[in-house]
């Protein structure tokens, strides 16, 4: 009677090696992303390890790794951790690369189906914006808008998305810079009504416009936000003003949801 060879025995270790290095990598992944939600720009030990509940000596041994390829700065005196040369690096790096029309290409499609309407993106150019990509609904009557045409940041719901999200100081140097002009009769030319305007915006998270741009029309936008709550893009929902009066709380809630998503691929904490 033959006897079965028997099955071939993986060496002592290798499973639970591999499952080692494994958690070695997601724990250094969590210990830099660790600097890119904290409030302060440094971090000790203690923290690192309170804070991802882990021994300080795991903690110590993934630093020492990270710190030779300058991922991680460690200031001697401090005694305190810090993001690296090379973190900085590999950031702008993605911030070269970074094509946000292909990023937002799919979600712009998605939202059109969604909601029916028109979809666009704007990006920023000095003290206008101009839209980059729209995606139209198949329906009969339709909004479209022109790409590559610069609009002021007060005009139109995209443009106030904008101007809401900037930095206070660069919002009030365009707000005092010159008298703002009107798109039509429905444009916000007034800074302290515009001011009021844009509160309630920074406070809804996103904006809405009845003719301000153009007669006739209706939108709601909302931005996309980086790292630093700042307007990267900002994307629109647009139709014909009369239609749009019914569909706009659908359509806002169908954008934000998308803008946060997106926003949070850019970095922005939630």
């Amino acid at each position: 009677m033959s006897t079965l060879p028997a099955p071939e025995q993986a060496p002592v270790g290798r499973s639970s090696s591999g499952s080692q290095t494994v958690a070695t990598v997601e724990r250094a992944a969590d210990i830099l992303l660790l600097f890119t939600e904290a409030d302060s720009s440094t971090l000790g030990v203690t923290e690192i390890a309170e804070k991802l509940n882990t021994s300080k000596a795991a903690v110590h041994r993934i630093l020492a790794s990270l710190r030779s390829r300058h991922l991680i700065h460690l200031d001697e005196e401090s005694r305190r951790y810090s993001l690296g040369t090379t973190a900085m690096r590999l950031g702008a790096a993605y911030q070269e690369r970074m094509d946000i029309r292909q990023i937002v290409a799919p979600d712009l499609r998605s939202l059109s189906r969604l909601t029916g309407e028109t979809t666009t993106l704007s990006v920023r150019t000095g003290d206008a914006r101009v839209y980059i990509d729209q995606v139209t609904p198949q329906r009969e009557v339709i909004m479209t808008v022109p790409v590559g045409v610069r609009y002021p940041l007060h005009a139109g719901s995209s443009s106030k998305a904008f101007l809401a999200f900037l930095p206070e100081d660069e919002r009030e140097a365009y707000l005092e810079r010159e008298p703002l002009g009107s798109l039509t009769g429905e444009t916000l030319v007034d800074t302290y009504e515009l001011r009021r305007e844009l509160e309630r915006i920074r406070a809804a998270g996103y904006a809405t416009s009845f003719g301000e741009r153009q007669a006739g029309a209706a939108s709601t936008a909302a931005p996309i936000l980086d790292h630093r709550g700042e307007p990267v893009a900002v994307v629109s929902v647009c139709g014909p003003r009369e239609r749009f009066l019914e569909e706009a709380g659908h359509c806002s809630r169908a954008l934000l949801e998308t803008t946060r998503r997106l926003s949070t691929r850019m970095g922005a904490r939630n």
